[in-house]
């Protein structure tokens, strides 16, 4: 019997999903839907792109897939480790004990779609882009979409209505499909806006009459005052798309406000981004507004044996451990095994799916955002904390935990496990962040 399977979200989540499914057996036949263009029809625009750092976790689901691991690194830069820019301008190296493949989303989702199109004919998988979820019944199991491309009225869009025996929400953390399991009976849904946002950038990696090069297959790190951070992140074409990090109420990034005051801000704080950065790319980075982020928990991820969600959808969290999409693709991993076990019964495995995956992905709630400080003094002694733990596990393995870095990073040991190791330190961090919020609201005020 032919299982019909839409997936809501063409992602790297869903569309490894489809990959996973069509690799199991021909019984599926998958439509995808999403709201976006199709990426491989668009130009590349930078500026609609982030990066990505795909680890062992995300490493692991891939190589279940002929091929699929392969396609992905020729496609992203071995990442050997991070330097540290301090302010005074030397640095600091902190070496990975597995490399990280470092690419952007948008990169990524072609290759995904690419090696899917080109492994399965469209009577097994169909891809419907410019699809705009807007109806969920999941007692009725039809979903009801708007054709988006080209309509600038609602009234001129194109209605679908489809129905399935099987529905994914890989549909990110403003969830179209887990909106609807609050209809549902104990639903418990969390919902957080993380503190600090951030802006992207897009740099290269050199500029000789500065006498600036960046080193290609590491990423960078500045941390110039408390509350804020910037990253670079190494793309195949040499170039590097950056990451800044602040707090709403931050003075210095509010006071940008045209390319010459952005270009400021970067050689006072960060010279040697200052250094990189075009005039252009200064005025893009002042029109680009900042990209809030969201933190997802919810108690449940399935519905009945017909309705599950997944990767953001299902617990989305913030930027700072890098973890998004190897967690999502860790997601897919697991129901794969699940079906597995219980022999392709969709409503034991649903169920196992919410069982097994909520103790990780509670965990990694508790560990985002607590692992690295906001304080530059906290921050300098987790260095000299990570660098220790580095040398002792590497001599007495027996007696001392990897670093807490290797852990999340480099490990595909449970995040559950790895919060009850470190538990002290997360707590730590945690106090010390709220503590620095404290002090900023008592000075605005």
């Amino acid at each position: 019997m032919t299982n019909k399977v839409i997936i809501v979200g063409a992602g790297p989540c869903g569309l490894l999903l489809a990959h996973y499914l069509l690799n199991r057996s021909t019984q599926y036949q998958i439509n995808i839907y999403e709201r976006r263009s199709d990426p491989r029809l668009v130009s590349l625009d930078n500026s609609r792109t982030i990066p990505y750092g795909l680890s062992e976790r995300g490493l692991k689901a891939l190589r279940k897939i002929d091929g699929l691991e392969a396609a992905i690194k020729a496609e992203s830069v071995k990442n050997k480790g991070v330097i540290v820019h301090k302010e005074n301008g030397k640095t600091l190296f902190l070496s990975k004990r597995t490399p990280t493949f470092n690419t952007n989303r948008t990169r990524l989702v072609i290759t995904l779609l690419e090696t899917l199109t080109k492994n399965y004919e469209s009577n097994q998988v169909k891809i419907n882009f410019g699809c705009k979820c807007t109806q969920v019944d999941f007692a009725a199991k039809t979903l009801g979409f708007e054709k988006v491309r080209e309509a600038s009225v609602e009234e001129d869009r194109e209605k679908v209505n489809v129905n399935y025996d099987l529905l994914i929400g890989t549909d990110g953390a403003h969830s179209v499909v887990r909106k609807h399991f609050l209809t549902t009976e104990s639903f418990d849904f969390e919902q957080k806006h993380v503190r600090s946002g951030y802006k992207t950038v897009f740099i290269p990696g050199s500029n000789e009459k500065a006498g600036i090069d960046l080193q290609r297959d590491c990423l960078h790190v500045w941390r110039p005052y408390n509350g804020i951070a910037f990253g670079a992140v190494p793309q195949l074409d040499g170039t590097f798309i950056g990451l800044l990090f602040f707090e709403p109420d931050d003075g210095n990034v509010a006071g940008i406000s045209s390319k010459e005051d952005a270009i400021a801000f970067f050689h006072k704080y960060i010279p040697e981004v200052g250094q990189l950065i075009s005039e252009s790319e200064a005025e893009a980075f002042l029109k680009r507004p900042p990209s809030p982020q969201l933190k997802i928990r919810c108690n449940r991820y399935h519905y009945g044996d017909s309705v599950l969600i997944m990767g953001d959808a299902a617990h989305a969290i913030s930027s700072s451990l890098g973890q998004g999409c190897n967690v999502a693709f860790e997601d897919v991993m697991l129901l794969d095994s699940l079906l597995d076990e219980y022999s392709e019964k969709w409503e034991d495995a649903l169920a196992q799916f919410t069982i097994k995956r909520q103790p990780d992905a509670y965990a990694l709630s508790e560990l985002d955002n607590n692992v690295f400080p906001s304080s530059k003094a906290l921050f300098t002694e987790f260095i000299l904390r990570e660098n220790f733990a580095r040398v002792m596990n590497k001599l007495l393995p027996n007696i001392f935990k990897p670093s807490l870095r290797d852990l999340i990073a480099d490990s595909t040991i449970p995040f559950a496990d790895i919060l009850k190791s470190y538990q002290s330190w997360i707590s730590r961090v945690k106090d010390s962040n709220d503590r620095l919020i404290r002090k900023k609201h008592v000075k605005i005020n």
